[in-house]
């Protein structure tokens, strides 16, 4: 994510240009323009992970893939978001469109991503991607010499062929899709935890190419050796990532979940100042309060509250000013491709909605998040229709 994006007029110029619709900004980024709502209120159904005995794993591939993109599109719109996380390729490493240089979810019923992308847009409705940097199970079986296995965890380190393939598969989404925002997970070095039986060669080679110093032959550089490594690693990931979205569509926005931005190999890193969409996964607000004193000032700053049992999106709100905020939430779905229905996470109070797993944790914080989303009050119960 290199290079500055420029802010070429005002906002009030934007919406000038284009007007507003539905209560929505109008920004101007890149000298094109981009209908963004004035909050934004983003959720994802996330086709990542799959819960089995209270455990959560990779969903293998084609898991989710009967998934309907218009009851997709209905379920955020009932919720009242009007920023939709969607997917353009999972961990799994398989796309959610026909026609990508990876193959698409096998027996993928609809072109998804697109369609999702199609439908939003007539609800008035933007669309985000989904790509993680870290971690690409097809990747890694493809590849065994350039990862660490296929954990969940991000276990790939950003060697020049993974950048060369990362790079081609965002320039191909932005191409082929129609993407509006390109939103980046795990931009890491791998987990340092993967490194202690040893460190892959191809990781050993790129230790020496970025640092200019021979890998120790004790197997083990120091600590200060090895953040120096991933720091390196990590901002020229973000440059390759940044200059193939000024050479493929400098209009498309992009957007960085992060759990942990206090994490020292990003300390001082352009990330900060040069991404368009920053999203605090970690549900401290001091973390929020830290991101916000090193991002430039034209960034959207978008507060998760939910995906995790860590999460207690009541207590978050119990503060109102933080309804205000820019937000978003994740959970993956049911097995119909979406979670439960927005009327029954209405139709009754919240702390029906115990928190005993992870499931249950995240219907308790949808139900928070649906009420939120609908400028109603924590209280409000409506009954389901008959």
């Amino acid at each position: 994510m290199i290079s500055r994006r420029h802010f070429l007029g005002t906002l009030a110029a934007a919406v000038g240009a284009r007007g507003t619709m539905s209560g929505l900004s109008t920004a101007l980024v890149s000298g094109a323009a981009h209908t963004v709502p004035k909050q934004i209120k983003m959720f994802a159904i996330d086709f990542n992970w799959l819960t089995k005995d209270g455990k959560r794993t990779w969903a293998p591939p084609g898991h989710w893939a009967d998934a309907s993109p218009e009851a997709h599109v209905q379920w955020c719109k009932d919720l009242g978001a009007n920023v939709i996380h969607s997917f353009a390729v999972s961990c799994n490493g398989y796309a959610w469109y026909e026609g990508g240089i990876v193959p698409p979810q096998p027996g993928l019923k609809y072109d998804f991503f697109p369609e999702v992308i199609r439908l939003a847009r007539k609800q008035n409705m933007m669309v985000t991607s989904y790509y993680c940097i870290g971690a690409n199970v097809k990747w890694g079986l493809e590849h065994p010499d350039l990862t660490y296995g296929t954990p969940t965890t991000w276990a790939i380190p950003l060697t020049d062929q993974y950048l060369d393939f990362f790079t081609k598969l965002l320039a191909d989404g932005m191409k082929k899709t129609g993407m509006e925002v390109c939103t980046l997970d795990w931009l890491w070095s791998p987990n340092r935890k993967l490194r202690t039986k040893g460190w892959l060669e191809a990781d050993k080679k790129l230790f020496k190419q970025l640092t200019g110093t021979r890998f120790p032959a004790s197997g083990v550089p120091s600590d200060d050796d090895v953040l120096a490594y991933e720091r390196l690693a990590i901002d020229r990931c973000w440059r390759r990532i940044r200059e193939t979205r000024d050479q493929t569509d400098r209009n498309c926005l992009l957007s960085l979940w992060v759990y942990d931005a206090k994490q020292p190999s990003i300390a001082g890193s352009k990330i900060f100042q040069e991404i368009d969409w920053f999203i605090n996964e970690n549900p401290s607000a001091q973390i929020m309060d830290y991101i916000k004193q090193r991002v430039r000032k034209q960034a959207r700053l978008i507060q998760n509250e939910g995906g995790w049992r860590e999460h207690d999106a009541k207590a978050y709100f119990s503060d109102p000013k933080h309804r205000s905020a820019d937000l978003c939430g994740f959970a993956e779905p049911r097995d119909n491709g979406v979670p439960l229905p927005v009327s029954e996470y209405l139709g009754k109070p919240i702390d029906a909605f115990n928190r005993h797993d992870i499931l249950a944790a995240n219907d308790y914080n949808i139900a928070v998040m649906a009420r939120v989303y609908r400028g109603l009050a924590m209280d409000a119960v409506i009954p389901q229709k008959s």
